[in-house]
């Protein structure tokens, strides 16, 4: 779940600054790559909900849930968006289990 406002650039994860949520750099550049991408950096502040998975996958799962949210604000983002891929979800998903194993 993202809360996207005007703001000054604050990242509330899970109610942990992000620094503090996804404390390497990667993770912090992936969640925040949509904003790069649409050069706004320092103009939302965001706040995140996020559970289950890994770490590398909420972080991935965060900045889809930005880029959508930015749709929202203003749909004239979508094309920069789509051509980064960050507009796609990803299908993997645990194998059931079959009779008899």
């Amino acid at each position: 779940r993202v809360r996207l406002s005007p703001g000054n650039g604050d990242v509330v994860v899970n109610g942990k600054q992000l620094t503090v949520y996804f404390p390497t750099l990667l993770l912090q550049q992936t969640v925040l790559s949509p904003l790069a991408t649409i050069g706004r950096e320092k103009e939302f502040s965001l706040s995140v909900k996020v559970n289950g998975g890994g770490v590398h996958s909420q972080a991935e799962a965060v900045r889809h849930g930005i880029a959508r949210a930015l749709i929202e604000w203003n749909p004239e983002y979508r094309p920069q968006l789509r051509a980064e891929g960050f507009l796609t979800r990803d299908p993997r998903a645990k194998e059931r289990k079959k009779p008899g194993r």
